[in-house]
């Protein structure tokens, strides 16, 4: 796997939604953004994670956004972004994102700081 694998951006981006809601602070805008060391991504693969996270339901709080002219849709994060049930259950049960934890593991492991 890969830093910019879907299953471990996936598991980057509900692990911490998960920490914000069991220490009841919401999460960090600033710190959900593409392009950057713990999500290097560009914008078109970021919303297509974004868009099916929330279509699968594993989380609330963004608006899907039309825009015109182009075939995909856009996303906004909101103040009330949050993991949902169906969410922590998908990354307490699921083979794919038990790779990406022990990958992010070994990686750091390999590479101090990341």
């Amino acid at each position: 796997m890969a830093k910019d694998d879907y299953f471990v951006i996936v598991y980057r981006i509900l692990v911490y939604l998960y920490a914000c809601l069991k220490a009841g602070q919401r999460p960090s805008l600033e710190y959900l953004q593409y392009g950057t060391d713990d999500f290097p991504v560009v914008k078109d693969y970021w919303q297509y994670i974004w868009l099916n996270l929330y279509k699968e339901g594993y989380i609330d709080g963004i608006k899907v956004i039309p825009i015109l002219g182009e075939q995909n849709k856009g996303i906004k994060l909101t103040e009330q972004l949050a993991i949902t049930p169906k969410g922590i259950e998908y990354v307490v049960d699921n083979s794919a994102m038990q790779k990406a934890k022990n990958f992010l593991k070994e990686l750091k492991e390999i590479v101090p700081g990341v």
